[in-house]
């Protein structure tokens, strides 16, 4: 057929067409290879600075980054070459950034809602609570741990599949623990 295919173009023109669109483009297989995405963040690692700069302030701009990298990690393998590197790192980096925003907003007004709580808390706490807590952090982890979850209004049954112990060691414990409370309580040179 003399060279000419269908489309017009001659088999050895439509080659180096392909070739040339191929270079401009990484392959998927070879994004991850031989350092391959090593050289690809340091080359563009200066966009993914300004995005981060944009999207985050002080030290979250550091995370931000870090979330750019691992998002830019995870995504690699789904790079099929359709675009430029530059137009792949953008859209995921922007994509990650703005949900990485959407998500911050949610955490800092959740972190605002218990601060508030915390504060309304602090405000309402009789000094009285406040001297048993600190009893309660004089005694051993373990101690202590039992004594919470009694607090708690948990059954020994289920302190004690909790800690993997018997029952009748929780009662045990429990109730020197009680004991030691106490003391510690009655002589406020104990805390």
């Amino acid at each position: 057929m003399n060279g000419i295919s269908r489309t017009g173009l001659s088999f050895d023109r439509r080659v180096r067409i392909e070739a040339g669109a191929a270079s401009k483009f990484i392959k998927r297989s070879e994004i991850l290879g031989e350092g391959r995405f090593q050289t690809l963040v340091r080359e563009h690692v200066g966009v993914l600075h300004r995005i981060a700069r944009a999207f985050a302030a002080g030290a979250d701009q550091h995370d931000l980054l870090q979330e750019l990298l691992l998002a830019l990690w995870r995504a690699a393998p789904s790079f099929r070459g359709d675009s430029a590197e530059k137009t792949f790192i953008f859209r995921v980096a922007h994509n990650r950034a703005l949900s990485w925003r959407r998500s911050e907003a949610r955490r800092r007004s959740r972190q605002s809602e218990y601060e508030r709580l915390r504060v309304e808390e602090a405000a309402g706490e009789d000094p009285q609570i406040e001297q048993l807590y600190a009893a309660i952090r004089k005694l051993e982890s373990v101690d202590r741990s039992l004594m919470l979850l009694s607090l708690e209004g948990q059954s020994y049954a289920e302190i004690a599949a909790i800690h993997g112990i018997s029952e009748t060691n929780v009662g045990a414990r429990l109730t020197r623990a009680r004991k030691r409370l106490t003391q510690l309580m009655e002589n406020d040179d104990g805390l």
